[in-house]
């Protein structure tokens, strides 16, 4: 009789590891919104609709989040004013690749502005440094928004988390140092006057990313004369999220008391629902799970059409699981990985 190795063969270790991938695998659930293990913790993989309420920075709603959840893995999608209320997207687990993608999206914001003072941070939070009297018309209020409809150049405020040299621009405002800002262009596709109550103006702006609403309303009363300031904002939607849909942390604490929460989790694809979608052929399901290139005949499409250079594909496996954003490379005709969701 030959006696019993005690060390595994290679063919063992390999065939215990494969069954143990196959076992978390089984695991995982096929919509992407959680993992989860048995005795553990559900993981969140996708994104929530927060109502961001006043007091609380961008950064105090993710840590009060990842409390309530019990999960690390979060992150915002754009900052937004510690006074100012409405839609912070926020992405969890695997979703959190998307954070990058959603600050680029285009905002909407209502804004009350009151005309006939400035302040060290453009609103009403800051330090008041002029106040004068109000003598414009309702049509010069008007003609003056209307102005700045389209793009262009705007000088960052002091009180911003833009970087300079290293150091975040209020660092230096509350220092008391002014430092020279470089304008950067921004859009502002539409603006809805909504209220004219002298010396109060209340409109609804949309516009690209990187737009300060403060310092539009400053540039507003510069252009009047009269100077002007931020009484109010809420940020009324980032893309497709709207605040009708956005829930408080209150509610997102309820909800996983009730274990009702996945009702309110947004799978990641969601967001790239305007892209055409594509499965994998079975040939082609290593070259998704490792990233590469991929080519048309690969692909089974949602639809049948032509693509054009830097078009975006939302791309899943043979099992219908989201994985990638792929771009068409028209110059190659293959598809390219532009954000992976593995």
């Amino acid at each position: 009789m030959v006696a019993a190795s005690k060390n595994p063969s290679p063919k063992a270790i390999l065939h215990g590891f494969l069954s143990v991938t196959m076992k978390v695998s089984e695991l995982l659930r096929k919509d992407g919104t959680r993992n989860e293990i048995d005795g553990g913790d559900a993981l969140i993989n996708g994104i929530m609709n927060i109502y961001k309420e006043a007091g609380y920075t961008s950064h105090d709603v993710v840590a009060k989040l990842r409390g309530i959840v019990k999960q690390k893995k979060i992150g915002h999608t754009g900052t937004l004013d510690p006074d100012a209320v409405g839609v912070l997207p926020v992405c969890f687990g695997s979703a959190t690749k998307l954070c990058d993608m959603l600050t680029d999206k285009s905002k909407e914001y209502e804004a009350l502005m009151r005309l006939g003072v400035t302040t060290d941070t453009q609103d009403m939070s800051g330090r008041i440094l002029t106040e004068t009297q109000v003598h414009v018309s309702e049509e010069e209020v008007k003609q003056a928004i209307m102005y700045f409809i389209g793009g262009y150049a705007q000088i960052p405020p002091m009180y911003s988390a833009l970087k300079v040299h290293g150091k975040k621009l209020y660092e230096f405002a509350r220092e008391g140092k002014e430092i020279e800002r470089q304008p950067r262009p921004v859009e502002i596709f539409s603006i809805q006057i909504l209220e004219i109550r002298l010396p109060e103006v209340r409109f609804v702006v949309s516009c690209s990313k990187g737009t300060y609403i403060r310092t539009l309303c400053t540039d507003i009363g510069q252009r009047l004369g009269c100077g002007a300031a931020m009484a109010h904002l809420t940020r009324t939607r980032v893309g497709n999220f709207r605040i009708a849909d956005s829930i408080t942390l209150d509610k997102v604490e309820e909800l996983m008391q009730q274990g009702t929460y996945e009702n309110y989790v947004i799978a990641p694809d969601s967001v790239f629902m305007e892209y055409e979608g594509a499965t994998v052929k079975c040939e082609a399901e290593n070259a998704l799970a490792n990233g590469n290139k991929l080519y048309s005949r690969q692909l089974d499409f949602d639809h049948h059409k032509s693509f054009s250079d830097g078009e975006q594909l939302r791309v899943y496996n043979g099992n219908h699981e989201f994985r990638a954003v792929y771009i068409f490379a028209e110059n190659e005709g293959v598809f390219k990985p532009c954000k992976m969701f593995l």
